[in-house]
This record gives C-alpha cells, sequence and structure tokens, in this order.
C-alpha cells in the first residue's frame, strides 16, 4: 500500500514539471505563431541543387 503513494507523489512531482515547462515555454512565445511554420515548406524558394 506504501507503494501507491510513493507512486502517486512522483506523478504528481512529473505533472508538475510538465506544468512548469508547458509555462515558461507559452511565456518564452513558443506557441505564438503557430500557423507559419506548417506552410513554410510550401513556399521554400531555393532551387534544387544540381
Amino acid at each position: 500500500m506504501s507503494v501507491l503513494f510513493v507512486l502517486i507523489i512522483v506523478s504528481v512531482i512529473v505533472a508538475g514539471g510538465f506544468l512548469v515547462a508547458f509555462i515558461w515555454s507559452v511565456k518564452k512565445g513558443q506557441y505564438d505563431d503557430a500557423y507559419t511554420p506548417s506552410v513554410r515548406m510550401l513556399f521554400d524558394d531555393k532551387p534544387p541543387a544540381e
């Protein structure tokens, strides 16, 4: 039964870590432009190397 409490505590710590990482990435602007990366490859102007 004590293993269950250890697993709950560890899972809460891991979930908190992911929450902190998500909040940090939102504050750094990782999700500001969600459209451009998905269409960037369609407008690539580089000619193929021969």
